[in-house]
C-alpha cells in the first residue's frame, strides 16, 4: 500500500539552545526520552540541550545524541497527542536517518543514542584540515564539473540550488573560485569540524561498523528511504552497510525525497529542532504538504491539520 505520509529527522547542524525543553515540559512522553538519553549515555544531556553551553553543544560527539533525542521526543509527543501512525515512510538526514530507524522500530533508543555517541566522536577525532561549504544556485551536476580535480566532493544534494560540499581545506578554497566562476551565487562555509559525507571519513568506518555490529536490530515497522541510495528499505539486515557507506558517502536528499513522492507520499513531516528538512521539501515538491514539531506551538498546529 502506498504511503502518503513521510516522517522526517534532522541532522547535524540543526542542534539549538533549549531544544525539546518546550515539548518534554509539556508532555511526558517527551519527557521521558530525555530521561532514557540520560540513563543510556552516563551524562546529563538534557542539560547541555536546554543549559548549553553552545559551544560544547556544537561540539559533533554532543550534536548527533542530543539531535537524535531531540527528534525522537518531539515525535513520541506528537504521537501520544494524537497524531495519527498511520503507515509512514521514514527519511533521515545524515545522523537523522539514526532517528528514522528508531522511529521505524529498528533500533533501541538508548542503543541509537549509544551508536551516534560513537559515531559523533569518530567523526570528531577524524577531523584535521577538512571542511565543507554550502554552494548556493547550481545543481550537483553542475557543481561536479565545477569542482572535478580539486579535491573537494558534493556532500549533501540537499535541495534544487543547495548543495555541499567537503574536503580539505585548500580544495573547498580552490573549489569556491571554481565555483564562482562557474555561476554560483554564493559559497558559504559550514561550522563543522571536519570534511564530512566525504572519502576523508573512510578511515571512521571500520570502527564505527565494529559498533553498529554490536547493536542489535530489530525488523522495521515502516520502510527507511536510505541516504546512500535513495531507495526504501524494510529489512533491518541491509542497514549495517549502508549506515557504514553513509558516513563517508553523499546524502541524496533531493533523490530520496522524490523516492518518497513517487511512493505515494504527498505530506512530509519533520520531527525535531527547527524546520530545515520542510523548507528543502518545498524547493523539491513545491505542491507538498509540510509541517514540523519542534515546540508545543508547532505539535498543535500539526495536529490541526493532520490528525
Amino acid at each position: 500500500m502506498p504511503s502518503t505520509v513521510a516522517w522526517l529527522f534532522p541532522g547535524q547542524g540543526s542542534q539549538q539552545f533549549g531544544m525539546g525543553r518546550d515539548l518534554a515540559e509539556r508532555y511526558p512522553a517527551a519527557a521521558r526520552v530525555f530521561d532514557e538519553a540520560n540513563a543510556a549515555l552516563g551524562w546529563d544531556l538534557r542539560r547541555l540541550c536546554w543549559e548549553g553551553p553552545a559551544a560544547e553543544l556544537d561540539l559533533t560527539a554532543n550534536a548527533q545524541p542530543a539531535i537524535v533525542a531531540t527528534s525522537v521526543a518531539a515525535l513520541r509527543a506528537a504521537l501520544d497527542a494524537g497524531l495519527a501512525r498511520g503507515d509512514p515512510l521514514c527519511l533521515g538526514h545524515s545522523v537523522g536517518e539514526y532517528s528514522a530507524l528508531v522511529a521505524a522500530g529498528a533500533l533501541d533508543l538508548a542503543d541509537a543514542l549509544r551508536l551516534v555517541r560513537r559515531r559523533g566522536e569518530l567523526m570528531q577525532a577524524a577531523t584535521s584540515e577538512g571542511g565543507m561549504a554550502a554552494v548556493l544556485g547550481l545543481d550537483a551536476d553542475a557543481i561536479e564539473r565545477a569542482i572535478a580535480g580539486a579535491g573537494a566532493v558534493v556532500a549533501n544534494d540537499n535541495a534544487p540550488g543547495q548543495v555541499v560540499i567537503s574536503g580539505p581545506l585548500d580544495a573547498i578554497a580552490s573549489s569556491t573560485h571554481a565555483l564562482r566562476a562557474a555561476g554560483a551565487k554564493r559559497v558559504v562555509p559550514l561550522r563543522v569540524s571536519g570534511a564530512f559525507h566525504s572519502p576523508a571519513m573512510r578511515a571512521v568506518a571500520p570502527d564505527l561498523r565494529r559498533a553498529i555490529d554490536a547493536v542489535a536490530l530489530r525488523e522495521l515497522r515502516y520502510s527507511v528511504v536510505a541516504n546512500v541510495d535513495a531507495t526504501p528499505h524494510d529489512r533491518a539486515r541491509d542497514f549495517p552497510d549502508l549506515l557504514e557507506r553513509q558516513v563517508w558517502s553523499p546524502v541524496l536528499w533531493v533523490a530520496s525525497i522524490r523516492r518518497a513522492a513517487e511512493l505515494g507520499a504527498t505530506t512530509f513531516i519533520e520531527f525535531g529542532a527547527g524546520n530545515v528538512l520542510t523548507g528543502l521539501v518545498k524547493r523539491i515538491l513545491p505542491h507538498a504538504r509540510t509541517a514540523n514539531v519542534s515546540d508545543a506551538a508547532t505539535l498543535l498546529a500539526t495536529l490541526a491539520i493532520f490528525r
